[in-house]
């Protein structure tokens, strides 16, 4: 499983030139003007992970299927979004479909490139956006409970375990916080994310920064990381100007690029990294010598459900799973000699799968 991350901002903070930089794609017309963005759009790119190509040149694979993540390029918000302005409505409605938001910030001065509200404040600018998705939620909440009450005098359970999760989330925005502060209990988790609140989404704020502040951000980025900070957030410095350079470079020019720009690691590479750090997520690999692939997993996930994302049998028929660090496979040269020098493990059902496993999964059919 990858994840589904959605961009949102302003209209000209950059979204697009971030997504088709990502996507490395033109799907997304990337112009100075709102709206521009009118459907949302859809692009899936290969997780970068180092691991995954040295374990493939070791087992001598055919192919190399890396991870995949999903971008979606929604187009830009404006204040009155969740009252309808601008295309307000749909956009709040593609917003509930991601697992994550990506809220790009303009961090940039540039006279040639429109700012909505006429000057360049990202902090202003993510309180416009949250509070346009506070507004959406509370109103959504307000529908829905009203909507609970025949119910509710029923004595309906389903009903009344939902009334009491909207009513909590309900009172945090009332007092201006996001429902996502909303502690929930581990019987309540599967009912909070049916939900399907805006403000639950976890927030990755990203700085689009000049080309000059691109590997060490500026006054602007500064502003936003002290605002994560204090949320609980995360955020990462891009120029999506840059992204969109190295995207059409191969990768030798794009490695000289980067390093003329004293960039260690494209943006995409950051990105992705904040997002799984942000969603919890983790990658395991299956080795042979017809592929080397890599598959995304919760953090915490158990080995059959672990072998349920490869097949729905595996998990159903799961006997164990035959596991090596990823650092073991490759320091002692592949499956073998990492059995003979005892690192290989047999693990059962109760085993949590850890980012860089490489596993094997026996099962019955």
């Amino acid at each position: 499983m990858g994840f589904r991350m959605g961009i949102v901002g302003l209209p000209n903070v950059g979204k697009s030139t971030l997504f088709n930089a990502l996507t490395r794609t033109a799907a997304a017309q990337a112009a100075n003007f709102p709206f521009c963005t009118i459907e949302p759009n859809v692009g899936e790119v290969a997780v970068p992970d180092r691991r995954l190509d040295r374990l493939a040149e070791i087992a001598r694979s055919k192919q190399v299927i890396p991870t995949r993540m999903t971008f979606v390029d929604i187009a830009g918000l404006v204040k009155g979004a969740s009252k309808g302005e601008g295309l307000g409505n749909q956009f709040l409605a593609n917003i509930r479909e991601v697992d994550a938001i990506a809220h790009v910030l303009r961090c940039f001065e540039d006279g040639d490139v429109t700012h909505v509200e006429g000057r360049v404040d990202p902090v202003s600018d993510a309180e416009t956006i949250e509070t346009e998705l506070m507004i959406a939620d509370l109103e959504s909440i307000e529908k829905r409970r009203a909507g609970l009450v025949r119910k509710l005098k029923g004595g309906d359970k389903e009903a009344v375990q939902q009334d009491r999760l909207l009513a909590a989330a309900q009172a945090a925005l009332e007092d201006g916080r996001p429902a996502r502060v909303v502690e929930v209990d581990a019987e309540d988790t599967r009912a909070w994310t049916g939900l399907q609140l805006l403000t639950t989404k976890p927030i990755l704020y990203v700085c689009n920064v000049d080309e000059a502040s691109a590997a060490h951000g500026n006054a602007f980025s500064a502003q936003v990381e002290r605002m994560a900070s204090t949320q609980g957030a995360a955020s990462v410095v891009i120029s999506a100007r840059i992204e969109e350079e190295i995207s059409q470079l191969d990768a030798e020019e794009a490695g000289m690029f980067l390093e003329e720009m004293g960039l260690e690691e494209p943006g995409l590479d950051r990105l992705i990294k904040a997002g799984y750090e942000l969603l919890h997520l983790e990658t395991y690999f299956t080795v042979g010598p017809k592929e080397t692939r890599a598959w995304t997993v919760p953090a915490g996930t158990r080995a059959p459900q672990a072998a349920g994302v490869i097949h729905g049998d595996f998990e159903k028929g799961f006997i164990r799973a035959e596991t090596i660090a990823c650092d073991d496979f490759v320091a002692l040269g592949g499956e073998q000699a990492a059995k003979e020098a005892g690192k290989m493990r047999a693990e059962g059902k109760s085993y949590i799968v850890k980012d860089g496993d490489v596993l094997h999964f026996l099962f019955n059919t």
